[in-house]
């Protein structure tokens, strides 16, 4: 029997077309999703069935889950000229390009919610971090747009973000901002940042429903002359091929964590092979992961998603390709 797929086949449609013909606008202020699976009416009901009666077959690992609290040499990251890549926690970077700094979905909180555990506490004074010049959103999930880290920041901080959050962000006092449509960018005179697709979706209140702003990943072209790709959360899809025909990757960060259980998770997230076979399809030179480690929001142990990546690049003869890093870690480009 054949596994069902968990996207819609672009079947010779381009993302580029997509976006030019606003497939994704859809209608009556929300966003479609035209590369994912026609989402079920009944998601509370898949919810309710699986943490009331789903057996998780990761339960003899949960108590080896490690907390680690998350220490950064911030003299080192500043001194550094290039450009540099730090993971912090869940899925936040900061991205050194030379004397710029920006910021992906900062997450600073102890807990997401007060039921979820935080297995990577900070674990350093906020304002050793060097000053943020960007921040680049994803989309609106409460562990990527964080009322409680983005306060943290001046109000005159510059926002990347995807179309749809202007009351979260006027709420905030954060007037510079460039919202983005898919394939839109924002540049200046180094640098270029262009917002894209994704398999994906987002919401912050279920009374108002999913998908009233929107969502995607970024390519950052730096300064330094390094481009990065930075997936967002993302199920798998046909289109990485595109991606990669259009810039030169050389480190593609992805998002890997909260793969299981697939039946579930998988519309919304690529699990460690879906991920491995997203990286060779986009072309990128080396692949990073986060998105691990910091809040248990699938089946699987927060710190299995490294280790299980580790052993699909292996198997694919990738492993001098991948970058293992662990948060507070910062890898340099140039």
């Amino acid at each position: 029997m054949e596994t069902p797929l968990h996207y819609q086949p672009l079947n010779g449609m381009t993302l580029r077309r997509i976006a030019a013909e606003r497939i994704h606008h859809g209608h009556n202020g929300r966003f479609l999703n035209p590369l994912g699976e026609r989402r079920r009416r009944a998601n509370l009901g898949r919810v309710l069935y699986w943490k009331l009666f789903h057996e998780n077959p990761f339960e003899p690992h949960l108590a080896e889950q490690p907390v680690v609290p998350v220490r950064i040499d911030w003299r080192a990251v500043k001194k550094h000229d290039g450009v540099s890549v730090t993971f912090l926690k869940h899925a936040s970077v900061l991205i050194k390009d030379g004397e710029r700094h920006m910021i992906v979905d900062p997450v600073f909180d102890d807990s997401l919610f007060w039921f979820i555990k935080d297995f990577t506490p900070l674990d350093f004074d906020l304002a050793e971090m060097p000053r943020v010049d960007d921040i680049l959103i994803t989309h609106g999930h409460y562990d990527h747009l964080s009322r409680p880290a983005l306060a943290r920041f001046d109000r005159d901080t510059h926002v990347i973000s995807p179309l749809g959050y202007d009351g979260f962000f006027n709420s905030l006092g954060m007037q510079r901002r460039h919202p983005l449509d898919w394939f839109d960018s924002y540049a200046d005179d180094r640098r270029r940042i262009t917002f894209l697709p994704c398999n994906h979706w987002t919401m912050r209140n279920p009374i108002t429903g999913p998908n009233r702003s929107l969502w995607g990943a970024y390519v950052v072209e730096t300064a330094g002359g390094k481009t990065i790709y930075i997936s967002g959360d993302t199920a798998f899809f046909d289109g990485f091929d595109q991606i990669g025909r259009q810039f030169d990757i050389d480190l593609a960060i992805f998002n890997l964590g909260a793969y299981e259980p697939r039946w579930f998770m998988a519309p919304s997230h690529m699990n460690p092979e879906e991920t491995v076979t997203a990286f060779k399809q986009l072309g990128a030179r080396q692949l990073m992961a986060i998105h691990w480690g910091t809040y248990r929001l699938g089946d699987e142990p927060v710190h299995f998603p490294p280790l299980q990546l580790r052993s699909v690049m292996a198997r694919e003869g990738l492993l001098d390709r991948l970058v293992e890093v662990r948060h507070g870690q910062t890898v340099h480009l140039t």
